[in-house]
């Protein structure tokens, strides 16, 4: 049995991780698995920082040549991009998630474990830890794979993202940046002001993807990051309920690095 974690680079899977690191989670991960797509710098910086806290390895892993060529070809051959952008109809199918995140993570695993491609797995053989916390308890799902059991030692110590965020503090690590695309279409309005006062400079390139993705839906229709369907630097970063009103604002589905 291997026990791997799966780490997204946010505040509860790296609490996780450096939870496992310090011995306050047992057992000790056989490896760490962080799937590659289009994170912000800041990220990725993180991410070098965490490396050097943990005593297991973190493997990077990527599907085909990564998410954003495989975005800036479809814009550039004008074929379907497998990213959940908005049109008039509504929000797009996300199939992101489970190409460039999901399955290299599972090819990984099954690489860790010994097993080739294809090769067929009789019994469970790994134990994949997922790093959400409590307050994000409906966001639980087992694995698609019957070779891998999910764990989510979080919740079983009840513990919210405030909590984490406190341990990390409390434990003298520095507070990670918000782990996701730059240009994922989940985002709320909340997160796209924070994302354009905090790095100008993704923000700056998620408005010009924006705009170059206008015509690559189905059929030629126009589709944008944002539900508002205006282009990304015109949309009103603030939410109708800040405003003291009520709305619904599109938030993400929670499945990214599971």
């Amino acid at each position: 049995m291997k026990h791997i974690l799966s780490l997204g680079a946010g505040v509860q899977s790296s609490t996780m991780a450096l939870m496992f690191a310090k011995g306050e989670l047992t057992p000790m991960p056989d490896a760490a698995i962080f799937a590659d797509t289009a994170e912000p710098q800041s990220v990725y910086d993180w991410l070098n920082y965490l490396e050097g806290e943990l005593p297991f390895p973190v493997y990077r892993v990527i599907h085909g040549d990564g998410l954003l060529d495989h975005v800036e070809t479809g814009i550039k051959d004008k074929k379907f991009i497998q990213v959940p952008f908005f049109d008039e109809k509504g929000i797009g199918a996300r199939q992101c998630t489970n190409i460039y995140k999901i399955r290299p993570i599972n090819k990984k695993i099954r690489e860790i474990c010994g097993y080739k491609p294809r090769q067929r797995i009789k019994e469970v053989v790994a134990t994949v830890y997922i790093g959400i916390s409590f307050d994000e308890i409906q966001r639980m799902k087992e694995s698609r794979e019957k070779y891998v059991k999910h764990a989510w030692p979080l919740i079983d110590r009840r513990m919210h993202r405030l909590d984490c965020r406190k341990w990390l503090k409390d434990n003298g690590y520095p507070d990670p940046p918000r782990s996701a695309c730059w240009f994922c279409p989940f985002r709320n309005k909340k997160d796209w002001r924070e994302l354009k006062m905090s790095d100008p400079l993704e923000w700056d390139k998620a408005v010009d993807l924006d705009k170059r993705i206008r015509n690559t839906g189905s059929k030629g229709q126009e589709v944008y990051l944002h539900s508002s369907l205006k282009p990304l630097d015109e949309v009103d970063l603030y939410t109708d309920e800040e405003k003291g009103q009520h709305t619904f604002d599109f938030m993400c589905e929670g499945m990214c690095g599971v």
